[in-house]
């Protein structure tokens, strides 16, 4: 079979979001152990644009497409595939960049089967978002009913899964927005209590709300800007798990710090470290799917956009004017 020619968007150099360009690209026949699949949606997640921007390293060269998740059918199989067949509807979320593109090949050992009772657009929104749901309150820290968890960017497409996954673990959430806008939309999804971080004090609320004892755990993917409230709304042995930083790079982490405010725990967690082999992808995928089919989690997605017009999107996202899951239609 000849090798099928598709559109893509896809960058020749770092920079804003002009230079995403819509270009055709080829894609080869499947080789041993990869799917060729036709994507039916993308899903845009914040680690794009710092991609875009040169500002985390993963693509091995220029020129490159973005995106790290997807959704679609597998149109072909390569040599030694045996779980996947032609016609099956699957879900990905790749290390490697790739999927704002029509179709593409993708190594079989992470995609997952999407189950009958969810749809290809709530599978490419929630798999990438509620996988990161998934070892944070299971594995990261494993939350426990009663606790009181701050959870930073509430209203995004992690944040909103968060909430919900929390609640339903009998965690009370306090969940933090950028603006009042936002604050019904995080309520009305899990969190018990909102508060725009741009103009009133989340440490002051977590702290009201836990009568001074502090949050057992903050879920941060901000990063600097909210770093040093989040450490004083901790308690002590308290854990600060940041998973990302929009609002820029960490400073270096003081261990003293940490010390004299409560002998705290830190860490900084990847999807890529809690999903080191197909077992443990597959136990997490099944955890997810298992409360979306028993509607306690659900995929919350605040806008579409054509896949030719991802730059769009990259604008948004980067303005905040998102809100939960943003998808690109293929």
């Amino acid at each position: 079979m000849e090798a099928l020619l598709v559109k893509a968007m896809q960058i020749k150099e770092f920079g804003g979001p002009e230079v995403l360009e819509w270009v055709e690209v080829d894609v080869p026949n499947p080789g041993p152990g990869q799917l060729l699949v036709r994507h039916t949606f993308s899903g845009l997640n914040f680690i794009d644009v710092q991609v875009r921007k040169g500002s985390y390293p993963v693509l091995p060269q220029l020129p490159a497409i973005l995106g790290a998740e997807a959704s679609g059918l597998v149109e072909s199989v390569g040599e030694g595939v045996n779980d996947f067949s032609v016609g099956q509807r699957v879900v990905y979320a790749s290390t490697y960049p790739g999927a704002y593109s029509e179709s593409r090949l993708i190594d079989a050992d992470v995609a997952v089967p999407i189950p009958e009772s969810i749809s290809d657009e709530d599978a490419a929104a929630s798999f990438l978002k509620g996988c990161t749901a998934e070892y944070l309150v299971n594995r990261c820290y494993p939350v426990k009913s009663g606790e009181v968890a701050l959870v930073h960017a509430a209203a995004g497409g992690v944040g909103l899964f968060l909430c919900q996954w929390l609640k339903e673990l009998g965690v009370t959430v306090i969940g933090t927005v950028g603006s009042d806008e936002k604050k019904d939309e995080i309520l009305s999804n899990g969190a018990h209590f909102a508060v725009n971080y741009r103009s009133e004090s989340f440490k002051e609320l977590s702290l009201d709300v836990t009568q001074g004892r502090g949050v057992n755990v903050v879920y941060d993917s901000v990063g600097p800007d909210v770093y040093s409230d989040s450490i004083d709304s901790l308690r002590p042995r308290g854990y600060m798990v940041n998973f990302g930083n929009s609002s820029g790079p960490l400073k270096p982490i003081d261990p003293v710090e940490l010390n004299v405010k409560g002998s705290l725990f830190f860490t900084k967690p990847s999807m890529r470290f809690y999903q080191l082999d197909r077992k443990q992808l597959e136990e997490s995928s099944n955890r997810l799917f298992d409360v979306m089919e028993r509607k306690a989690v659900k995929a919350v997605i605040g806008q579409k956009y054509a896949l030719s017009e991802a730059h769009k999107a990259h604008i948004d996202v980067e303005a905040r004017r998102t809100i939960g899951s943003t998808l690109l239609v293929c």
